[in-house]
Parts: structure tokens; sequence; C-alpha cells
């Protein structure tokens, strides 16, 4: 009896189980709106980072361990952020990832901190893949937050240069999101034309709440009235869907310029209406020469119906199994070390992480 309890026991501890599955897995939590007004953008970020990170699976994840993503709804409230970073935390995740709304990804870089503050055995490791007000990388910098895109300063530098450029702008519109991300780009935009093109006029300025407004008729009838050369726009998201839709139905010529016209899922929001209208920053496009992405891009395009164009979300990815392997470890502040300073041969040139405020750079394009 004894000799076959024994066969049982042994045959029982042969068989693999939820916990072990969990603990051969690398998981980490993304925290992203699922519901409400911005849920395409946040699936769509989800379906990028669930896309790229089985790219890396399919050559051995990090250490002979596989990637596995838990989608978090936020429901695009700081509230909601703050709460599914404890509930990462309760499920023992050590990693997580964000980045639609600088609203929501302050909530989530604070609760980190505070966590990690009170836990220091068990920190978390914030991996931001899109929010960015400068502040994050600036004042509110802090050690367990890493940002994989090119902070607003940096985007709004772009897009006001090749503004500055077209001689036919003269008198500028502002319309954006009355949120951290939205001010800062009023803010930008008339502080660098200023000083690139001290003869344009800022003709008007109008901040909406973000995720409220069903018709923006009335604003581009402002805008219009203003006589405005260009409209600047930070929205995202159907915000800036039904902004562009507004536009185009108001049959107006005005030159729009939407630096997230590239966020994931912005494209598929915009439809036809954005078509030939809408400049941006990119980060990556279909026109590069050579493109190791198009492959991928199109794959990305046949199973989700969208397009992909979010370089961060295949640099993320990689750069953290990269920091994992230099590590020898996957646990966060080995991780969160390797990181500092790294640098990645991306698919449009190199890419860094700035050491000394965990901000990426990497090259853009007008």
């Amino acid at each position: 009896m004894l000799k076959r309890m024994a066969r049982v026991l042994i045959l029982l501890a042969m068989l693999p189980s939820a916990a072990s599955a969990n603990q051969d897995s690398i998981r980490i939590a993304v925290i992203e709106q699922l519901s409400g007004p911005f849920a395409n953008i946040g699936t769509s970020a989800f379906h990028e980072l669930e896309a790229t990170f089985s790219m890396v699976n399919a050559r051995g994840g990090a250490l002979g361990r596989m990637f596995e993503l838990v989608p978090l709804d936020n429901h695009g409230t700081p509230q909601g952020a703050a709460l599914q970073v404890k509930a990462a935390v309760d499920r023992q995740i050590r990693y997580v990832i964000q980045g639609s709304g600088s609203n929501v990804a302050h909530a989530i870089s604070d609760a980190v901190a505070k966590h990690n503050a009170r836990s220091p055995d068990r920190p978390l490791l914030y991996l931001n893949h899109g929010a960015l007000d400068p502040a994050l990388t600036e004042e509110k910098c802090h050690f367990w937050h890493f940002r994989f895109v090119p902070h607003g300063g940096m985007i709004m530098n772009a897009l006001t240069d090749a503004i500055a450029r077209d001689p036919s702008v003269r008198r500028v519109y502002l319309v954006n999101q009355d949120y951290a991300w939205g001010q800062s780009v009023a803010r930008d935009a008339k502080q660098m034309l200023a000083a690139r093109r001290p003869d344009i006029e800022i003709a008007g300025e109008d901040l909406h709440p973000i995720g409220k407004v069903k018709d923006f008729a009335p604003y581009v009838a402002k805008l219009r009235a203003a006589r405005a050369d260009a409209l600047i726009t930070g929205s995202w998201g159907n915000d800036l869907a039904l902004l562009i839709k507004a536009v185009k139905d108001a049959k107006s010529p005005v030159k729009l310029y939407a630096p997230l016209a590239s966020l994931t899922g912005a494209p598929t929001s915009m439809g036809e209406a954005g078509a030939g209208r809408v400049k941006a920053v990119l980060f990556w496009h279909e026109n590069l020469e050579p493109n190791s992405l198009l492959s991928f891009a199109q794959d990305y395009r046949s199973k989700y119906n969208e397009d992909w164009n979010w370089l961060p979300n295949v640099v993320l990815p990689e750069m953290l199994a990269q920091a994992m392997t230099a590590a020898g470890s996957i646990d966060p502040l080995q991780v969160a070390q390797a990181l500092e300073g790294m640098r990645y041969d991306g698919p449009t040139g190199e890419v860094w992480m700035r050491a000394e405020d965990h901000q990426i750079m990497m090259p853009v394009f007008q």
C-alpha cells in the first residue's frame, strides 16, 4: 500500500501544475483602457504587444522563459490604473506596461514608486510605451520607470520644425485635450513656433474635455472664423477621429498637424477622413529602405484588420529580453540596471536608453 501511494505521489509531482506553469513564464501586466471611449486604442496596444512579444517568444523568449501578457482594464482613469497596479502585485506580477494616456501613466508611476518604497524586496518595474508627458522623465522621474517612446517635447520639436519650413503657414489654431499631454502640446507649440517662426500667429486655442465631445463642428467653425492656415492637435483616439471628420465635413482646407496620428489604433479610427490630410511624427513607416519590419506589419494587418506602425511596441519587448539576458535574471532591479544606458540596433537605427532619466533616444520621421 505504501509503495502504491509512493508511486502516486511521484506521478503527481511530475505533473505540471498551474502554479509551476506561471513560475516558468515571465508575466507582464498590460494596464490599458479596454472598455469605454478609448477601448479601441487600449485594445490595439494590447494586440501590438501581443504580436511583438510572440515574435520574441518564437526566438526563445528570455533566458529560455516565455513572456506571458496579462491584460488589465484601467477604465481610462487614474484611480482604475492604481487599482490594477495593486491587482498585478496581488498576482505576483513584477512588470507593468502602459502607454495610453499620461494622466493614467502618472497614476501608475506613483503607485509603482510607492509600492517599491514599501516592499523593496518585491519591486515592480513600469515600462511605458506611449505616455508622452515630459514630466514623467523630468520632475517626476524615478528609477522604476522607463519610457520607450520619445517624450512630447521631442515629438513637438520635430512637428514644429516641419511647420516652420512651410512658408504658407501663417496662422495656426490649437485644439487639444484638457489634460497633461494636451496642455503640453499647446504650450510647446506656442513656444517652439515663436522661436522658429515669430511671424506665425496663434489664431486661437481650445482645450476640450477628453473623451466627452461628440461633435467637433463648433471647434472647426471657430478655426475657420479665425482664418487659420493650420491646425495643431495632440488629441488621440476617438477625439482625434471625430475632429478630423468634422474638418472634412466642413470642407475646410486647413492643414492638419496631429503628432499622435500614428499612435496605436489611430490610423484605423481616423479611416478615410484622415487620408492624405494629416501630418504626423512617425517612428517607422512602410517606405523605409531597407525595411525589416514590413512583412511583420503586413501580417499584423491581415490578422487584426488594422495598421501597425508604433515602433516602441517592438523596441520595448526586444530591449526587455536583451536586458534580462544581459542581467542573467528576470529580477526587476537587475533588469532595470541592465536597461540603463543600453543600446539596441533597432529597425530604423540605433536606439539607446538614457541612463540619467530612463528616456529612450530613437530616430523620428516628420
